[in-house]
């Protein structure tokens, strides 16, 4: 049976990637009696990290359901891949939770994902948490790596538990609200008193965790600040509402290799994390609200992952805001306005399925067959739709060629039923360069997309560099006269024309005709402009389309038996090259608009690559929604042919913690060197009979 409201926690596990999450969520299967032995450690099968491509690659590349029952509550926990090439996973899981927890390396500190992360939860209001892992580690430093974490995020950040040692001296936690040191004994808790030479930092840690509590009741604060003291029953009364009120953000100890803390870790979810019921209403796209109800009878869900399985086909990950799902049910979505019926209904924890009777409000379950895409939502009128939320932009961009010739169709099909399972990934046409471009967030998660088209449809496909598309433009007026004859013995050709080209700056192809006196006859004329565009559309200079040239056709002659149309479509192309070459013909170069947001400290950075990239810096100011985080927001004005690999640029420029949005405008003509670079490629693939 699902659980309602009140009795479901939805935790997103997040944080840089390779800091142990999924053993954290092994580690509460295997202690909550899920599963028999520690999953993924000395040798064990993993519960979570089932995909072959993650074993292959070492770390998690989708999102993972682990339910636990704990305290009379389940859990569930969405251990969300961090990687930066998949960290869209981890988007759609904040966005199902109630609480984000953020796994911290002891050694290492909070990374660049965990602080992008962070900002994410915050702009979805999220309750948060850490937990410091691999205390264990030789290299392990817990003062360090909450004060690196606090500098970060903030002096809220208070530990409810402590370590006991760290490295090979680590043995086990101290129970900050209890004042109780707890570690494990062949697998079982044992408690008792904290150790003389931690009582000093356990009371520190008390007295800032409950300075920050009260805060939560102005009657209770005023107690404390009149030197009273705050009672164990005060303190824990007001935890959860702290928590979920984010006066604090909760920080744990310990390692889940050797399961030290997560007892500790899962008492507190099970206690004082919030659930769904607890925040009261969900926002919608319309500014309204919904109430939530366990009992409502107009079920909503939202689509937060979907998921192209190998064998189970298409899966739907969905959260229950309202109402009670059952099989059968006819929802409608609100992108489509169309109905979708819910077949199975199924929990899973890690690839293991079991097949639910009904779903209540705030729980997850996983539908399959759904033609609802990722961050749709499912009501019983369709016009309920809950607030969007955001997915990281998918600015590498990629073109893939199939290996085989005849497979290009396979290849786009499987590529565009990947991009529906998956907002993060687009599957584009480019009819200026005729490529099939794939825009994602990174290069890992395109590999592993060919990995398994490969695998799937037997149509293996490689990347290639994106093509630019260039333009070709002139700069002044020429005139110049294209003559075909051709006397075969019969019926021969004959066509004349003048053409006067001159620039035309922002109006695009114009043709005119300022012939007078019949010299050219008038249904010749249309065959004089198609001959015109169609040398416009392979260039002069370099093999581009050539843009915004006014052309005028006026004068010629024509021969009553030979000329025909053909003949004067020959005949403009002729003119028209001749008159282009007089015409001082330039090559244009796409520009890109970029809008970068970055922490202040890689502004300069940033700035000196956008000027060594033959760009400028059109601006710069705190971003906005950010401040108080020192975020910077800088626009600038790039070369196209500069930035197509930016997504990989920015992330080693910002240590993965810059964001960017791109958008082509303009053109503006290439530097000589560059010209010249182009034009001769073009004359050595016309030499080799390459256009």
């Amino acid at each position: 049976m699902a659980g309602a409201c009140g009795s479901v926690k939805n935790v997103a596990l997040v944080g840089q990637g390779g800091v142990g999450k999924t053993m954290l969520a092994e580690a509460m299967l295997h202690l909550s009696g899920r599963t028999t032995r520690l999953g993924g450690h000395a040798g064990t099968k993993p519960t979570l990290d089932y995909d072959s491509e993650e074993g292959a690659r070492g770390f998690s590349i989708s999102t993972t359901m682990a339910p636990v029952e704990w305290g009379g509550v389940r859990i569930n926990v969405l251990d969300a891949p961090c990687y930066p090439d998949f960290v869209g996973d981890a988007y759609g899981a904040l966005a199902a939770a109630e609480t984000a927890l953020f796994v911290v390396d002891a050694a290492s500190g909070p990374g660049a994902i965990t602080t992008r992360l962070w900002y994410a939860a915050e702009e979805l209001s999220l309750a948060r948490a850490l937990f410091v892992n691999r205390l264990d580690r030789p290299d392990a430093d817990w003062e360090t790596a909450l004060a690196a974490a606090r500098e970060r995020y903030g002096s809220r950040l208070v530990p409810v538990t402590l370590p006991m040692g760290s490295g090979s001296e680590f043995a086990g936690i101290i129970d900050v609200v209890h004042m109780r040191a707890r570690h494990l004994e062949g697998g079982s808790p044992v408690e008792g008193d904290i150790p003389d030479e931690f009582v000093a930092a356990a009371v520190q840690a008390r007295s800032q965790l409950v300075e920050l509590v009260v805060e939560c009741d102005d009657e209770l604060m005023m107690k404390y600040l009149e030197g009273e003291e705050v009672t164990q029953a005060e303190l824990e009364g007001l935890l959860s509402e702290a928590i979920r009120g984010r006066s604090f953000v909760p920080v744990f100890a310990g390692s889940c290799v050797r399961e030290e803390g997560v007892i500790s870790f899962m008492n507190a979810v099970a206690e004082w994390f919030p659930t769904m019921a607890d925040f009261g209403r969900v926002p919608l796209v319309n500014g309204e609200e919904l109430d939530i109800s366990p009992d409502d009878d107009r079920p909503v869900a939202f689509v937060f992952k979907s998921l192209q399985d190998a064998q189970m086909g298409k899966l739907s990950f969905v959260k229950v805001l309202a109402g009670t799902l059952e099989p059968g049910l006819e929802l409608t979505c609100a992108r489509t306005r169309k109905g979708e019926r819910l077949g199975h209904l199924n929990r899973m924890c890690g690839r293991e399925s079991s097949e639910l009777k009904s779903v209540a409000a705030g729980d997850i379950c996983v539908v399959p067959k759904l033609d609802a895409l990722t961050g749709d939502t499912l009501s019983v009128t369709g016009k309920v739709e809950a607030a969007a939320f955001r997915f990281p932009n998918s600015l590498y961009r990629v073109a893939v060629e199939p290996e085989k010739r005849g497979s290009e169709g396979k290849v786009f099909e499987f590529l565009e039923r990947a991009a529906a399972a998956d907002p993060t990934v687009s599957v584009t046409r480019d009819e200026d360069t005729g490529q099939t471009v794939i825009c994602a967030i990174g290069e890992a998660q395109v590999s592993v997309l060919l990995d398994r088209l490969e695998a799937a449809v037997g149509a293996p496909a490689h990347t290639v560099a994106l093509r630019i598309p260039y333009r070709e433009t002139i700069r002044r007026t020429s005139s110049a006269q294209g003559r075909h004859k051709k006397q075969t013995g019969g019926a021969g050709q004959y066509g004349d024309c003048w053409l006067r080209l001159e620039p035309n700056p922002g109006g695009g192809y114009e043709f005119v005709d300022e012939v007078v006196g019949g010299h050219v006859p008038k249904n010749y004329i249309p065959a004089i402009d198609k001959g015109v565009q169609e040398t416009m559309a392979d260039g002069v200079l370099a093999g581009y389309p050539m843009i915004d040239v006014r052309v005028a056709v006026y004068d010629g002659s024509h021969h009553p038996v030979d000329s025909n149309e053909m003949a004067f479509k020959t005949a403009a192309r002729i003119a028209f090259q001749k008159a282009a070459a007089g015409a001082e013909p330039v090559l244009l170069e796409p520009m890109a608009h970029l809008k970068i947001v970055v922490p202040d400290s890689y502004a300069g950075s940033i700035m000196g690559d956008v000027s060594a990239s033959r760009g400028r810096v059109d601006g710069m100011v705190a971003a906005q929604g950010m401040a108080g985080l020192g975020m910077t927001e800088i626009e600038a004005t790039v070369p196209y042919a500069e930035v197509t690999d930016y997504a990989t640029r920015l992330r080693s420029l910002s240590r993965g913690t810059g964001e960017f949005e791109l958008e082509l405008g303009g053109y503006e003509q290439v530097p000589h060197d560059v010209q010249q670079k182009l034009a001769e490629q073009y004359q050595e693939r016309r030499a080799a009979g390459n256009r």
